[in-house]
């Protein structure tokens, strides 16, 4: 099939997935600009919508709900892409820092942000797209169909630390190493698992997992 009809069948996907807020989110939201993006870029650059969400919901930092225009989720990784146009992005004041809040808020939650030029993506698409694909090509030369073999940042640092500790880490004592919240390096160890780089170790009668053990090559560029 070509575009328009993969473009329509992902679209009704996740129509029918939602409900109330979230679904007029998508309805107002997925427009001309971003309409115009996964066709002259995500499409050429893709060729699926695999793992793209229209319309994405975030919490910001209040707690309040906010729709990121496109984000593609590669495993534990959220790329987000934000179609700015010059006239509702940058005329009210209180509009941009809220927008510029909102891209530092995402970057800090580890998400990769891209802002995408409305003017240029009408004029220039293929700059777009080349730069994407300059930018994206870690990411899509090790995805095939659903497999993964990409890490965050803190997934890096925390196979860096079952390294420098012999292979096995102790989630309390890596957090307080690496300066992060101990449930937050329980979710990371857990999906490393999943991910088939560390081993759950449990102690005592009731199974409980105190410790994770690092199962990758100790040279291994994942470490990078």
């Amino acid at each position: 099939m070509g575009f328009q009809a993969e473009h329509e069948i992902w679209l009704q996907e996740h129509m029918k997935c939602r409900t109330g807020e979230r679904l007029d989110a998508l309805r107002r939201g997925h427009g001309y600009g971003n309409q115009l993006f996964v066709e002259r870029v995500w499409w050429p650059l893709v060729g699926h919508f695999d793992g793209l969400h229209p319309e994405y919901e975030v919490k910001d930092w209040r707690g309040r709900s906010y729709f990121a225009d496109l984000v593609w989720v590669v495993g534990a990784v959220r790329i987000v892409f934000e179609i700015m146009d010059y006239g509702s992005h940058g005329t009210d004041r209180t509009k941009y820092r809220l927008d510029l809040n909102r891209g530092l808020f995402l970057q800090s939650q580890d998400c990769l942000l891209y802002y995408i030029a409305l003017d240029e993506l009408k004029e220039n698409p293929a700059f777009i797209l080349s730069s994407l694909r300059s930018i994206l090509s870690p990411y899509l030369s090790v995805v095939q169909g659903n497999a993964l073999r990409t890490y965050t940042k803190i997934e890096r640092d925390l196979m860096r630390a079952a390294v420098r500790h012999h292979r096995v880490i102790r989630p309390v004592e890596v957090a307080r190493e690496l300066e992060l919240h101990t449930m937050t390096v329980i979710k990371y160890c857990r999906i490393l698992v999943e991910k088939g780089k560390f081993r759950p170790i449990a102690t005592g009668s009731s199974g409980r997992v105190t410790s994770y053990e690092y199962l990758g090559s100790l040279q291994s560029p994942d470490l990078v």
